[in-house]
């Protein structure tokens, strides 16, 4: 994937976020390690592998907050983003 399409996937994601936000049951505080990271798809100096980490994190989060648990599907999605995130960051 090129950088250009990581940040606009990292953009959709970042919306997508915002919405859950703003949704009565969601934990916002799901959302605190990608915060964290201090990355986000305005950021077009940063390298593609922070875009790449970031989004895996934020993919986590995202799934976190749609699953009912770690075995739905949702859930399972949640736990391989992490994995990625996590190996994306060994590479940082």
């Amino acid at each position: 994937m090129h950088k250009d399409e990581l940040l606009e996937l990292h953009q959709q994601m970042v919306i997508i976020m915002e919405y859950f936000r703003g949704q009565e049951g969601i934990n916002s505080a799901l959302f605190d390690p990608y915060d964290g990271l201090d990355v986000s798809p305005d950021d077009v100096h940063k390298s593609k592998s922070e875009h790449k980490h970031a989004v895996f994190v934020l993919g986590n989060a995202l799934a976190t907050a749609m699953s009912e648990d770690e075995f739905s599907s949702a859930g399972r999605i949640g736990k391989r983003m992490q994995e990625l995130a996590d190996d994306a960051e060994r590479k940082l």
